[in-house]
């Protein structure tokens, strides 16, 4: 009854005449098997990482995006839900409808690596990262990740450390790798940005599965944020369980993966001046023989 609630969006009004049920009733159970699912599942299907799961990661990402060293893509996404009582406009986001968000970060195959759930609509995306648990851990070294490797090929070259990929709205910081603003751009800097967006674009079409399989997403949620936040973090976890053990469709990958759409903020973060270095490092590997991708030099 639960999971039917989440992969059709039907209200609690019409599944309580299916299931002849009140639907307060259907509600109190909704939320308390969301929370169940999450406590039970998220240890199993969305793991702390250690050492060597970060280097599959890594591996993954350079097998399907052809971008080396990378161990994620972050990103936040705006879930529709009613104003919150005594919320104000707290949640009303640029976009001009409540929302809380959820800040993912996501693996090469379409699965999320962390989450976090329920901050306002109104905060950005740099914010809401910088302040949560995979954030702060992320920025302090509290996540077993390996130092770094050298780049596919480039055995004399610079130990690169491993790092997760995010648009514009991230400014370079620890281990953060974010694109060229859009500004005077050479060639290089072209390239680099068309490479870095093949590995970021998997985290849009995370979020496109995840929508696509859990049709709770397709209207405005309509219970307190407690509520839903237990919502979307079963969605998560239950999308990892369902990746894991039935796979997904190939029509599913290209659900919603836009390319465009970014925003520039001002860099301030972290770490900023190292990961530039990593930038310009990896610009430059982009044009040479070693690092080279075929379609790139007809995309920019």
């Amino acid at each position: 009854m639960s999971v039917r609630y989440l992969a059709t969006g039907a209200s609690f009004n019409s599944l309580s005449f299916e299931y002849l049920m009140g639907a307060s009733t259907i509600r109190d159970i909704t939320k308390s098997t969301c929370e169940q699912i999450w406590n039970i599942l998220q240890p199993l299907f969305m793991a702390i990482k250690q050492e060597d799961d970060w280097i599959k990661i890594a591996d993954e990402f350079y097998t399907r995006t052809n971008f080396p060293n990378i161990i994620g893509a972050i990103d936040g996404k705006h879930i529709r839900m009613i104003q919150p009582e005594h919320s104000g406009t707290s949640y009303f986001n640029y976009k001009k409808f409540f929302s809380c968000v959820l800040m993912a970060w996501t693996d090469a195959d379409y699965k999320f690596v962390y989450i976090d759930v329920g901050s306002y609509g109104t905060a950005s995306d740099s914010e809401i990262f910088k302040t949560s648990e995979m954030g702060k851990r992320l920025s302090e070294n509290q996540l077993n990740i390996p130092s770094g490797r050298h780049l596919p090929n480039d055995d004399d070259g610079n130990v690169i450390p491993f790092s997760v990929v995010g648009d514009e709205a991230f400014g370079l910081g620890n281990h953060i790798l974010r694109p060229y603003a859009k500004r005077n751009l050479n060639y290089t800097k072209r390239i680099f940005n068309y490479r870095h967006t093949r590995a970021r674009r998997v985290v849009e079409c995370t979020f496109g599965i995840l929508a696509n399989k859990w049709r709770i997403f397709h209207r405005p949620i309509d219970v307190n944020i407690d509520f839903c936040v237990r919502i979307i973090k079963a969605c998560c976890v239950l999308h990892n369980y369902v990746r894991i053990k039935d796979g997904v469709k190939f029509t599913d990958t290209l659900y919603n993966c836009p390319m465009d759409n970014l925003t520039i903020i001002n860099e301030n973060n972290r770490g900023r001046n190292n990961m530039d270095s990593v930038r310009q490092y990896m610009s430059s590997y982009f044009i040479t023989p070693e690092g080279a991708i075929s379609c790139q030099y007809d995309k920019v």
